[in-house]
């Protein structure tokens, strides 16, 4: 298995968060997480990427403990739904910021800004862009370090419609490529074009953990009515 998540939990102040989560996930994998708004599904992946501490349970990635950061950066990207980007800053230089927290050369800029249609925008302030360039550079930043897990919060999230299926597209690609990946989706159509499994969250408990098909036609969907 490339993630093992053992008894995960982190409870907000207002009693949101997420009750002990025990999951796996195999390499490969195209998840998707989903649930109403509070249900845990941003928590659990910022845990996974290690911007918020668990308050107990245990992650592992590849063999490496949650808790030993850099090691686990090096391993997991991701990209959440508001752009973690420097926005009076050029788009060129964002990516050199964290080309260096990465520690890649940065020749990989340069291929980031090819592979991501960026070269006309490098010079750009990231505040001018729209919503579907700036998820763009954030897509391109993440992938800096080329990591083999790949985390998206909400990714087609207030995206028109040709961005949202350039998304689509470049999600496929990075999987038919090798990346596990895990995302967080509100959209039915998202789930039924991209997952594989889908892991559903209510009130921080994991209540469906099964393929598109079988959570479509299940009691738990009937019930909540969620998409």
């Amino acid at each position: 298995m490339l993630i093992k998540v053992h008894n995960l939990t982190k409870v907000y102040d207002e009693g949101r968060g997420l009750q002990p989560i025990n999951l796996t996930v195999e390499k490969g994998e195209l998840i998707a997480v989903i649930g109403h708004n509070g249900a845990g599904k941003s928590t659990l992946l910022k845990m996974l990427a290690s911007w918020h501490l668990p308050d107990s349970g245990q992650v592992v990635v590849d063999g490496i403990d949650l808790k030993n950061r850099v090691a686990v950066s090096r391993k997991i990207g991701f990209v959440p739904e508001v752009p973690n980007l420097f926005e009076f800053f050029s788009v060129e230089y964002n990516l050199k910021i964290f080309a260096r927290l990465f520690q890649v050369p940065f020749l990989r800029i340069e291929e980031i800004l090819q592979e991501f249609d960026l070269l006309n925008f490098r010079k750009n302030r990231v505040q001018i862009l729209s919503k579907g360039l700036r998820q763009r550079v954030s897509i391109g930043r993440t992938l800096l370090a080329d990591p083999p897990i790949l985390l998206f919060d909400e990714p087609t999230s207030g995206l028109d419609f040709d961005m949202t299926k350039e998304i689509y597209r470049m999600i496929k690609a990075f999987h038919a490529a090798g990346k596990t990946i895990i995302f967080t989706s509100h959209r039915p159509e998202e789930i039924k074009t991209l997952a594989t499994r889908v892991i559903m969250l209510h009130q921080g408990n994991l209540v469906f953990d099964g393929p598109p098909r079988e959570y479509f036609q299940s009691e738990v969907y009937e019930k909540l009515c969620l998409l």
